[in-house]
């Protein structure tokens, strides 16, 4: 009984070190809680300081039947300061998740470089770099009011795929990311406020709960 046991053991042992074998491991849950702050902070500052309002742009758009032309120039130029924050904070979380990832890496003497952590990048590029690219298309044709419900759609996306090579939570994430695009493109007018919950409040607590699951 006790030789089964061990067996047991042994296999689970295995199946763990071939599962951390092929998932990037490293990822620091701090980073998280940090990107989430940053989007807060972003959040609060669009809508305090540069009155970002999502539901009047939309409102705009529709009434313009979607038009470009002057009303794509004075949408553009009407969050124009609201870029440079959304810039900064993807500029902060990238930051801040590159070192403390790198450190943890070193930390735990996991290869940054190796296969897992280079199909983990792919899997999150390809949505990210897709979804950025229409949304600078968006941005210089006016449709302002759709970046919200797509950055969390193809966030979304690009979290869902990477989570099939790092921590399973963040293939919920993903999902989660995506619902609330949806939602913030059925309103707009709390496009805002689902923007914050999902890259701010969602962020935290997937960090908070991937740092005391796996990196205490």
């Amino acid at each position: 009984m006790k030789k089964e046991e061990d067996y047991l053991k042994d296999l689970m042992a295995i199946r763990s070190l071939m599962e951390r074998s092929s998932r990037f491991m490293s990822l620091s849950g701090w980073a998280g809680v940090l990107a989430g702050i940053y989007a807060l902070v972003g959040a609060y500052i669009a809508h305090s300081l540069f009155g970002f309002r999502p539901a009047e742009l939309a409102g705009q758009a529709v009434f313009n039947g979607g038009e470009t032309g002057v009303s794509g120039v004075q949408a553009l130029e009407s969050v124009f300061p609201v870029v440079w924050v959304a810039v900064a904070v993807l500029l902060l979380s990238l930051g801040s998740a590159f070192y403390l990832t790198r450190r943890r890496a070193v930390k735990t003497k996991e290869p940054v470089g190796r296969a897992a952590s280079a199909r983990f990048i792919a899997n999150l590029s390809m949505p990210l770099v897709a979804g950025g690219l229409l949304m600078l298309v968006l941005l210089f044709t006016g449709q302002v009011w759709l970046l919200i419900p797509l950055s969390l759609i193809f966030y979304g996306i690009a979290m869902f795929n990477a989570g099939n090579y790092t921590f399973r939570e963040l293939k919920l994430l993903g999902a989660i990311e995506v619902v609330l695009g949806l939602f913030a493109a059925l309103f707009p007018v709390a496009g805002l406020l689902f923007w914050a919950a999902g890259f701010g409040v969602m962020h935290i607590i997937y960090g908070i709960v991937i740092h005391y699951k796996y990196q205490r």
